[in-house]
């Protein structure tokens, strides 16, 4: 895996047009050449690369990627990429950030509703963690914020996404389940910028 930052600059954000979470997609997925065919996106099928957007201010911006390919040179803004260590996803705790769309299926399974509430979304992300993404949340380190509602219109329809920040600690329950979380991101909306796990090792431990 193939880890960048992209840096763009204001004259960077005013040319590419970046105006909502949609023009941010839409430059992000101008990096890399969409391998998928038309069947293997309508089923899902995983992009190959993940981003997060760090903000910034009126002097710039900031852009986490994570892909399984090297991202093109961009036109516009400085990127910078380094090879992911394969002893990076060796160690048994992880310091963690995410920005994830927090939704669960109704009664009926047959409707998808956004969950809004800090506590709700809190417990709902540890109870999903182990056996959906190959990691176990220590509850006590978990911190959950609300982020302002994504809306953008994608060709002809809106869109509507609700995100939250998590902050915490987890442990590595299955090794094999954890790596391809973090490759293939978590949760839902992963094409605007959700589910890419930005982490960091604690401490030395790790598993051969």
């Amino acid at each position: 895996m193939i880890a960048s930052i992209l840096r763009l600059g204001s004259k960077d954000i005013k040319t590419l047009r970046i105006t909502d979470d949609y023009s941010l997609h839409r430059v992000v997925y101008s990096l890399f050449e969409d391998r998928r065919s038309e069947a293997e996106k309508n089923a899902s099928v995983p992009s190959g690369f993940l981003y997060a957007d760090k903000g910034g201010d009126s002097n710039g911006r900031l852009i986490l990627l994570l892909s399984d390919r090297e991202p093109r040179k961009p036109e516009h803004g400085d990127l910078e990429s380094k090879l992911v260590d394969d002893k990076f996803l060796t160690f048994d705790r992880y310091r963690f950030e995410v920005v994830i769309n927090p939704t669960k299926r109704d009664i009926k399974g047959s409707k998808i509703i956004a969950l809004r509430d800090r506590e709700e979304i809190a417990q709902w992300f540890i109870n999903k963690a182990p056996a959906s993404w190959g990691f176990s949340v220590h509850a006590s380190s978990l911190q959950a914020k609300i982020l302002q509602v994504k809306q953008f219109v994608k060709q002809t329809h809106s869109v509507t996404l609700g995100g939250a920040e998590l902050i915490g600690e987890f442990e590595v329950v299955d090794r094999v389940l954890f790596k391809k979380s973090f490759q293939q991101g978590i949760g839902r909306g992963r094409a605007f910028g959700f589910g890419l796990l930005q982490i960091a090792p604690l401490k030395a431990s790790i598993t051969n």
